[in-house]
């Protein structure tokens, strides 16, 4: 039994290199080489690694060196699949050059002297076009010095941050490039430097820009990373189109070091592509730093913030070690040596490490010691080879001979079993050896042994021998519907093999020609019933060598005696075709239209010696055509043609219409299809008179297709009515046939309605018949209305109307309609008639409302009245005023145009006459009912007392400024016109100071430039014979005041001066509102305001300078302003310096203690109705007087339509909307310790309320009966 073999290595740890020949024709056998161990990322990426060719790599930093064993699975024989075995630590190169998916595996030892010998023995080579699924495992050197448990665990001391599960699972590579024509190379570069990847692809066939992603490692997506560091760039170039598409890295750091992917997506196409970034940075020894602070997140708040930066920090660490602060409280990298790889996570998440991938490379790079196993004296070798059918010895040495031992095979426990002899366990001293016998390929897996809790693994792997070709098929050369049997011998039992033809695989299914046999080492490829199409190169296909031959498939001769000829049959006769053949024994097949004939009722097959005859008992039109007769096993083959002809028929019959009368309403499309009958198809020609129709035509058109023919008409029309002839000839005969048809239509549309009569919202219209009703009686009209402005027409009735009269309604007044009508039969609705000519619907207005008498003189009655409350759309033309004298019925016209007022008056009357009066009003559709007086009018002249209407603004005093112009109109009313006459303080007024106009309804004072004198109080008379009416406006013209009389310097002490002035002589006539004191300095004299608006006659100046000499000056204000001039201290105020002496003088204090006394009263006041109204006085008290409103001698309390104010002495009381109700006497009552004084005034609102109104306001029954009452009494004065 052979030994397994083992990796052989020279001391130095460079592998030798074993070649072995070819034998057989095989395959050459692959190169066994070393490779760099590719970063991480590049080998999650299926990445091809670099080959050294035996040589050192130059490298900044001591990489591990990886040696890769292929192992590929055999060709597919018969739909199984078997994997080749592989040396351990040979890597295998085929010519195909694409990646191969890697393993990683534990590292072996250097082999022995005996163990060299068998790493050379040869292996089968794989096939090319495998070289895609090759299965590769790393193995690192004694630089990583670190025992591997198994395979899973030397998978996570690489520290890539893939789980031992994904890197096992095949890597599938990308598939070739169909959008980039340029891709992204890998590179090397220093940290601190910038890179640009670029990728181009052509637009050619594209319709819009492609989508490009750009990704770190697996799934990291960079278009949300750009940056500070990283810019993403996109440009098209129009001339070449192509888009490129760029990749900056700007200062570049060493964790950007890994594996990129650039992704190109469009519609359903794809492309990818892989490449590698690599940072270089000085060497660094190893050194003791905080390794929770290296694998940190850095630069936080920071325009880097977010990326991982610990070999930034590994720079630095010999700062942070001089910081006692930094030193780790617990040494996280003696954990992690101590513990398993599938625990590193979990401990980088307890001590705050984030970046677990850089922690894994570092713990790569760290030297480790190996443990002394004190179990095991000498361990499991870490990979095993044996040759499929062979056994294999697994040898440990114990250190303790009675521990138990354990053997485990991928996981699971392996028991020895009396009955079964493929695991034998021996014991010799300390060693425990696992003899597994008849090695199969279920066999390849991983081994442990456990002793204890210690425990030791290997891997098995199992190589199949090739399976050579002992005997080759040879070349076969035989004739159709033979027998082939292709035979090859191969060297072992049992085998896989496959056969080929023409390189293709033979299908050997339930249903194939082909079968496969297999008989010890022999294997069968038979064909039962050979035909041309088996002719081709075969071949069969085994792991250890191929073998092919040619098979050649011929036809047998043939000798024709007597042929088949071509025959013309009449339709219904028997048909014969018969001939002569030798030899005679041979069978045949008889095919019509290349279709195989079968023998029945009606068909007969006879074969008798070298005669073959068929027969047809009654010949059809399916018997007609190209018959051949095929000798069974012969090239050579007969044919004849049969030509079977028919008298042409028309078969109308087929049509079901009466008298062959075809009915069809005009404007659709008849096609109308006869079968006929004739062999061979007979020529058709279709007639109307003498007119042809052809198959060109236009709009009618007749068309013959197989056993039918036809006549289109692709729009009927009324001129196509009329007998259709159809004739058919072919050479056995003629016949013919005729067809009616008739064509129906729709009705002409009628004439354009009438419309003799309109109304507000009707109309009424008249119509004649159609002159043609479509061959059809008229069943009824529709009738369509619509505005003249618009284009939508509306049906007006749904049930038809038999009559040609109509009155439509429900129309909208004023707008202009157009009517128009359809007729309609049984065979549809005609075209529209043309719309009537446009008419509007129109009403009169209503009659005019509240028509009352306004004046009556001896001559004259003026009426006035209120608008329609319905005008209508014809809108209003003006009224008509009609009267006539009581008792009688002549209605006479007294205004011949019509007047658009409401108010009109009727002249040249008879005194003492009653009239009635009524009016109407005009239109465009005529004049509306007339409203009437309900009683007659007495021509006579009525005497109205005289009234005088004071404006609101006018009961108060009524002020101007000198200059200013005083325009004032004061309403009144009286009837006859009423004399105004106008006095000033008793005397009548001067014309040339005060200009006076007066009308029929009001009086106006007009002063171009009041002065003071205009000041006063006018009195205005207004007199209708007896009765007097009179009014009082005061008027007040104010001027600026006069300055005042004197200023002294009363006092001067410290920085103070006090000040007394007497009030001016002249106040302009206004109170005096406030004074304004000025200040200066004798030396500038220049003038500083010190205080505004102050209302008393003495004042003390303070903060003034000392050592200065001031002068003091004084203006006066009142409503119109300040004076225009001051008066001046005579005397200065000298501001002494501290230390002098003040002489105080003594005085009494003034009593300010003062009785309330109202300085305003109240106004007498009118007020209108539902307008808020104020009533306003002032009062002047020491101290602050109480102030009590009342109305009718009661106090208004907490009454919420009345407002109470007092600001500065100044009373006010605010009614929010007054009713009548509101009106009375108002009284003002002001108190304190010393005294009261009360003002009182009248409040008039004019304007009332109903009885419902005041209910609604919640006034009282009381209140409510005395108004009612007092407003019928004023009604009746």
């Amino acid at each position: 039994m052979p030994e397994p073999t083992k990796k052989d290595e020279t001391p130095n740890g460079q592998p030798k290199e074993s070649v072995a020949p070819d034998s057989n024709g095989a395959l050459p056998l692959p190169e066994i080489s070393l490779e760099i161990s590719p970063p991480p990322e590049a080998v999650a990426e299926g990445k091809e690694p670099v080959e050294t060719d035996g040589k050192k790599p130059e490298a900044t930093e001591p990489e591990p060196l990886q040696a890769v064993v292929a192992q590929e699975p055999s060709p597919i024989e018969n739909g199984s699949n078997q994997p080749q075995p592989g040396g351990v630590g040979v890597k295998e190169q085929t010519e195909s050059g694409k990646s191969a998916i890697k393993e990683e595996g534990p590292c072996s030892p250097p082999p022995t002297d005996d163990d060299a010998a068998a790493a050379t023995t040869p292996s089968p080579a794989p096939k090319a076009e495998d070289a895609n699924s090759l299965k590769k495992l790393s193995i690192e050197l004694p630089n990583d010095s670190v025992p591997a448990a198994g395979r899973k665990d030397s998978v996570w001391s690489l520290g890539d941050g893939q789980g031992p599960d994904d890197l096992e699972k095949p890597v599938i590579s990308p598939p070739q490039s169909t959008l980039m024509l340029e891709s992204p190379q890998s590179a090397v570069i220093p940290v601190g430097g910038d890179i640009t990847f670029v990728a181009k692809v052509e637009a050619k066939d594209l319709l819009r820009k492609p989508t490009v992603k750009w990704f770190k490692g697996k799934w990291m997506d960079l278009a949300s990373k750009t940056g500070k560091h990283l810019q993403l760039k996109e440009t098209f170039d129009r001339l070449t189109k192509m888009h490129t598409f760029e990749m900056h890295i700007i200062k570049a750091k060493d964790n950007y070091a890994g594996s990129y992917r650039c992704e190109v997506s469009y519609k359903d196409k794809f492309d990818s592509c892989s490449f590698d970034l690599e940072v270089k940075e000085a060497e660094q020894g190893s050194q003791n730093f905080d390794i929770r602070s290296a694998f940190k997140r850095s630069s936080e708040g920071q325009e880097d913030a977010g990326e991982l930066d610990f070999s930034a920090l590994l720079k630095h660490r010999n700062q942070r070690e001089a910081k006692v602060d930094d030193t780790p409280e617990v040494d996280v990298w003696e954990i992690l040596k101590g513990a398993r790889p599938d625990q590193y996570e979990k401990i980088a998440f307890m001590y705050g490490i984030t970046d677990l991938r850089g922690l894994l490379k570092r713990m790569k790079k760290i030297p480790r010691e190996e443990k002394k196993s004190e179990a095991f004296t000498k361990k499991l070798e870490p990979a095993y080879q044996a040759d499929k059918g062979g056994k294999i010895r697994l040898v440990v040495d114990l250190a303790d001979p009675t521990v138990d031992l354990k053997w485990y095979k991928n996981g699971q426990e392996i028991r020895s079993s009396p009955n079964q002899r493929k695991y034998i366990f021996e014991m010799k001293g300390t060693q425990r050896i696992m003899v597994i016998n008849n090695c199969s390929l279920n066999d390849d897996a991983a081994y442990s042994v456990a002793a204890g809790d210690e425990r030791c693994s290997t891997e098995l792997f199992v190589k199949e021998l090739p399976v050579k070709i002992v005997k080759k098929i040879e070349a076969v050369k035989t004739t159709v519907n033979e027998r082939i049997e292709l035979e090859c011998e191969v060297s072992e039992e049992g085998a896989q093999v496959k056969w080929m033809k023409n390189g293709v695989e033979v299908p050997t299914g339930v249903r194939s020609r082909y079968r496969v046999k297999c008989e010890g080492t022999k294997h069968f490829l038979v064909i039962d019933d050979a035909s041309r199409e088996d002719t081709g190169s075969y071949s069969i296909m085994a792991t250890g060598g191929t073998s092919e031959a040619h098979v050649q498939v011929d036809l047998k001769p043939l000798k024709v005696f007597q042929d088949l000829k071509d025959i013309t049959v009449l339709l219904g006769q028997p048909i014969n075709l018969h001939c002569e053949i030798y030899p005679g024994n041979v069978p045949g097949r008889w095919y019509r239209n290349g279709q195989l004939i079968q023998p029945n009722d009606r068909i007969n097959i006879l074969h008798k010696n070298k005669s073959h005859r068929l027969e047809i008992a009654t010949g059809s039109l399916h018997d007609a055509g190209d018959y051949t007769f095929v000798p069974e096993g012969y090239s050579q083959s007969l044919s004849a043609k049969i030509h079977i002809i028919d008298p042409p028929r028309v078969h109308l019959e087929s049509l079901n219409f009466p008298d062959n009368t075809v009915t069809i309403v005009a404007g659709n499309k008849l096609r109308l299809e006869i079968p006929i009958s004739g062999e061979p198809a007979p020529r058709v020609v279709w007639m109307k008179g003498e007119r042809v129709i052809l198959e060109s035509g236009h709009r009618i058109r007749a068309e013959t297709s197989g056993d039918h023919t036809s006549l289109t008409i692709d729009i009927t029309e009324r001129e196509d009515t009329g007998n259709y002839k159809i004739v058919l000839q072919n050479e056995a005969g003629e016949a013919t046939a005729s067809v009616k048809i008739k064509v129906v239509d729709i009705p002409d549309p009628p004439e354009a309605p009438l419309v003799p009569q309109v109304g507000g919202d009707w109309c009424s219209m008249t119509w004649d018949p159609p002159k043609y009703d479509g061959s059809s009686p008229i069943l009824g009209y529709f009738i369509e209305r619509k505005k003249k402005q618009s284009s939508r027409w509306m049906r007006l009735n749904f049930d038809l109307i038999k009559e040609t009269v109509s009155e439509p309604k429900k129309m909208i007044e004023g707008v202009p309609y157009e009517v128009r009508i359809f007729a309609v039969n049984a065979i549809g609705v005609s075209k529209p008639s043309e719309p009537s000519k446009a008419f509007t619907p129109l009403a009169v207005t209503s009659e005019p409302t509240m028509l009352v008498v306004d004046d009556v003189t001896d001559t004259t009655v003026t009426v006035k009245w209120r608008p329609p409350e319905t005008i209508g759309a014809a809108g209003l033309d003006g009224y008509l005023i009609e009267y006539c004298i009581e008792g009688t019925d002549d209605w006479i016209v007294s205004n011949n145009e019509l007047t658009e007022k409401t108010k009109y008056t009727i002249t040249g009357l008879t005194p003492g006459t009653k009239i009635l009066v009524r009016v109407k009003a005009i239109n465009a559709a005529g004049p509306s009912a007339p409203r009437t007086i309900q009683h007659s009018v007495l021509v006579k002249e009525v005497i109205e007392p005289p009234k005088i209407r004071v404006p609101r603004h006018l009961k108060q005093t009524y002020t101007r400024r000198v200059g200013e112009a005083v325009n004032l109109v004061v309403p009144f009313m009286g009837k006859p016109r009423p004399k105004v006459t106008w006095l000033k303080e008793g005397t009548a007024i001067d014309p040339t100071h005060v200009s006076i106009r007066n009308t029929d309804c009001d009086s106006i004072i007009f002063i171009r430039k009041a002065e003071r004198s205009h000041s006063g109080k006018y009195e205005m008379a207004v007199q209708v014979e007896n009765h007097v009416d009179t009014a009082i406006l005061d008027i007040q013209v104010v001027d600026l005041p006069g300055p005042p009389q004197c200023v002294t310097i009363e006092d001067v002490w410290g920085g103070n001066v006090a000040l007394v002035w007497t009030p001016p002589k002249d106040n302009g006539n206004a109170p005096i509102t406030g004074y304004t004191i000025q200040k200066a300095d004798l030396k500038t004299m220049e003038w500083y305001t010190c205080i505004e608006h102050y209302h008393r006659s003495c004042i003390t100046i303070t903060e003034l300078v000392v050592g200065n000499e001031y002068f003091f000056r004084i203006f006066a204000e009142n409503m119109c302003g300040p004076s225009d001039t001051a008066t001046q201290t005579k005397k200065s105020a000298v501001i002494v310096k501290e230390g002098m002496q003040l002489k105080t003088h003594e005085f009494n204090d003034h009593d300010f203690m003062e009785a309330p006394k109202f300085t305003q009263p109240l106004i007498n006041t009118c007020a209108v109705a539902g307008y808020n109204a104020t009533l306003n006085c002032s009062v002047r008290a020491n101290p602050r007087a109480n102030v009590i409103w009342m109305k009718n001698k009661i106090a208004i309390l907490d009454d919420p339509r009345y407002r109470m104010f007092s600001n500065q002495g100044v009373c006010t009381l605010e009614i929010r909307k007054p009713s009548p109700y509101d009106g009375g006497m108002y009284t003002c009552k002001a108190s304190n310790n010393l005294g009261e004084a009360q003002v009182e005034c009248k409040l008039e609102v004019k304007g009332g309320f109903t009885f419902y109104e005041l209910m609604q306001r919640g006034v009282p029954l009381n209140l409510i009966d005395k108004y009612m009452t007092e407003k019928i009494v004023e009604q009746e004065k």
